[in-house]
């Protein structure tokens, strides 16, 4: 069914309430995809209210993985959830923080935009607000728009305004309101309580927001007197509020939801047509990564792995490469920090494949780079994602080249001349005295030469993948590298930039200076990862 006759932008806003972390941005990602398997054009964006100008100069123990669209914005890791759900390449348009509000506002302020008028949070913050996210809604039928954080944060509170008036300029049946909420159970009575969510939602209506449906989550099944009495006390209909229980896996909540009628309910509620759904797609996802014929066990070794959320585009993308195996995969995090050669065995042992994420500084490298070396030894598959592309090639360089004294020049002061730097700056990066934005960022092509690992996974000779990272494998070392048994499988053409290495005489050692995660999805796996796995289940 084509709605393009029928086309006029329809808004959906979802908020949060009672916790943080509560599932907003996954509840987007899911209905983005249930709407879009009925057949319409979607598009989701996040506000985020905190005053950073954008997530990338966070600590991930803050905030979680930064993650990078193709045109090169360090974005929220929710994007990546939106990306991968509804299959659609977002921009920066689609990630909007306090930070670049200000910025903006400031800015015309300065430049005397506002002719000499007192610049306020209303209008001046709130248009600023609204102009953003019918910018990122251009050209879809329906725009999901997640307000980061919860309902009651000061900060929140221009966000929250924005939408109040976004929806009164939309008149009714252009907009709904979905507010998602934690719904504690009280082990002791035995029951639900819906007292946590009728007061979040008094703070919505106390700043003029009635929400449409409530998206309840929880550990235990909402019955029918929980939903009347919760639809009574928050004014809403009770086939509104949603049971969101907790899932298996994050891509049986599209499921979920439309066993819920989620989608249906805000279609109609969006006065919209409600073609079929097709969900075959997802069916399927859901039933390998529930019935997987075999188990293998993976390492990823790195410095962030007390917050799970610091790779979550990583551990997501090794978990879609697991469905065209057909395969559990045991993840196992190991810190860099604890690894030494005495512990070496014991840490990676039954250990089939090791991968070495991205990351900054110098902490945690050594660990690094013996799980590295250890891979490389011992054959066993190893993948080694921007930071661990670039520290494979230093590993190389001491232990097979001889180069004893080999760095990254992140480490190490810009008149180091003892130091050889296999990771080196090239000439534009040395001139930037600022960290925000100023990385290798976003789409970048690369060409992979015929016969080797990559482009026997890719199957293709052209790739475009994007980037995160400031430093460069240094040049003046691939023919030293080449004569040891290195093959540079990938080059970005315009500038001579390795992109890819992989080893000879190794069943599966790949190492990319780009994060292919970020390009993965659960019906189309990333084929790096694919071909990791199944070399994983060879060794």
């Amino acid at each position: 069914m084509n709605h393009k006759s029928q086309f006029k932008t329809k808004y959906i806003f979802i908020t949060g309430g009672v916790v943080s972390s509560v599932g907003k941005g996954l509840t987007a990602a899911s209905l983005g995809a249930l709407l879009q398997s009925r057949g319409y054009s979607v598009t989701i964006m996040k506000c985020d209210p905190y005053l950073n100008v954008d997530p990338g100069t966070m600590s991930p123990f803050q905030h979680g993985e930064v993650f990078v669209t193709e045109d090169g914005a360090e974005t929220d890791l929710d994007l990546g959830h939106y990306e991968r759900f509804i299959g659609t390449n977002l921009s920066r348009a689609h990630s909007v923080t306090a930070g670049q509000i200000y910025d903006s506002v400031i800015s015309k302020e300065r430049k005397g935009e506002y002719l000499g008028g007192t610049v306020q949070v209303i209008p001046h913050i709130t248009n600023e607000i609204k102009n953003r996210i019918i910018h990122a809604s251009q050209g879809h039928e329906i725009a999901i728009v997640e307000i980061g954080g919860t309902v009651g944060d000061i900060e929140g509170l221009p966000f929250l305004e924005a939408v109040r008036q976004l929806r009164s300029d939309l008149k009714i049946g252009n907009s709904i309101l979905i507010h998602v909420t934690y719904v504690p159970f009280i082990k002791a009575a035995g029951e639900l309580k819906s007292k946590p969510t009728q007061h979040s939602v008094k703070e919505l209506r106390e700043i003029g927001l009635q929400p449409d449906f409530l998206v309840c989550r929880s550990e235990k099944p909402l019955d029918a007197s929980f939903r009347k009495k919760t639809a009574l006390f928050c004014s809403v209909e009770p086939e509104t509020v949603i049971e969101a229980r907790d899932a298996e896996t994050i891509y049986e909540v599209p499921l979920m939801l439309n066993r819920e009628k989620l989608d249906r309910l805000a279609l109609q509620k969006l006065c919209l047509a409600v073609p079929p759904a097709n969900l075959q797609g997802w069916k399927k996802v859901v039933t390998h990564l529930k019935s997987p014929k075999r188990s293998v066990t993976i390492a990823i070794v790195g410095k962030y792995v007390d917050l799970k959320e610091s790779y979550k585009s990583l551990h997501e993308a090794l978990i879609h490469a697991s469905i065209p195996n057909q395969v559990h995969l045991d993840i196992r995090y190991i810190d860099s920090e604890q690894i030494t050669n005495k512990k070496m065995g014991h840490l990676l042992k039954s250990v089939r494949g090791i991968l070495v994420p991205g990351g900054f500084g110098p902490r945690g490298v050594e660990g690094k780079m013996s799980a590295i070396r250890f891979a490389r030894e011992h054959k066993i598959p190893f993948f080694g994602i921007c930071y661990g592309m670039q520290l494979a090639a230093i590993e190389f360089a001491r232990n097979v080249c001889g180069i004893s004294n080999a760095v990254s020049r992140e480490w190490v002061e810009e008149d180091d001349y003892q130091a050889s730097c296999v990771i080196d700056l090239i000439p534009e990066q040395k001139q930037h005295t600022l960290k925000g934005g100023t990385m290798r960022l976003g789409a970048y092509s690369c060409r992979l030469k015929e016969n080797s690992i990559a482009h026997r996974e890719y199957r293709r000779t052209k790739i475009s993948e994007r980037h995160r990272h400031r430093y460069e494998f240094n040049n003046n070392y691939r023919s030293l590298f080449e004569k040891h048994g290195m093959v540079f499988s990938g080059i970005y053409e315009d500038r001579d930039l390795v992109e890819i290495i992989e080893l000879k005489d190794h069943p599966w050692f790949v190492g990319v200076q780009f994060h292919p995660e970020f390009k993965s999805r659960p019906l189309q796996p990333h084929p790096l990862f694919v071909g990791f796995i199944r070399a994983s289940l060879k060794a």
